[in-house]
């Protein structure tokens, strides 16, 4: 059975610009690599896959690995993933103060969905933005 959740992951065009989106966001870089052979051939299903990867944590333990394919290349396009799409939707994150964090994002390059809305119990404002790729993320401050 399930013990927790190791981390999350996301697909990127460019990892150093998406690196660089999250450690102005709060994550550090806990640890990075290159990979091809045999293991990672074997885990992602692909010959002669090459890989680059960086871990990055916040302060709570939380990952987020994001991954760069060297090869076989194909590249994302870039559009803004909608809400109801299928498959994963979206990264939740709790944040201090959802405004600022909101106009952080929009400085850095993503953009906002909607103005923080207050839940219908008035106990969190929510928000939908999407980070510079597209990625769809939900912050949560709690009232």
């Amino acid at each position: 059975m399930i013990e927790g959740i190791r981390h999350t992951g996301i697909v990127v065009n460019n990892l150093q610009k998406v690196c660089e989106f999250y450690l102005a966001l709060g994550f550090k870089i806990q640890s990075k690599a290159k990979e091809e052979g045999k293991f990672i051939e074997q885990v992602t299903g692909f010959k002669n896959v090459n890989i680059e990867w960086i871990k990055m944590v916040l302060n709570d333990g939380n990952l987020m690995e994001l991954i760069q394919y060297n090869n076989p290349q194909k590249e994302k396009k870039l559009n803004k993933q909608s809400p109801n799409q299928m498959g994963v939707s979206h990264i939740a994150f709790n944040v201090n103060d959802i405004e600022i964090f909101c106009t952080n994002i929009v400085q850095l390059g993503g953009s906002i969905i909607n103005e923080p809305a207050i839940t219908s119990n008035k106990q969190f404002k929510v928000a939908y933005c999407h980070d510079i790729e597209g990625n769809l993320l939900e912050v949560v401050e709690t009232q």
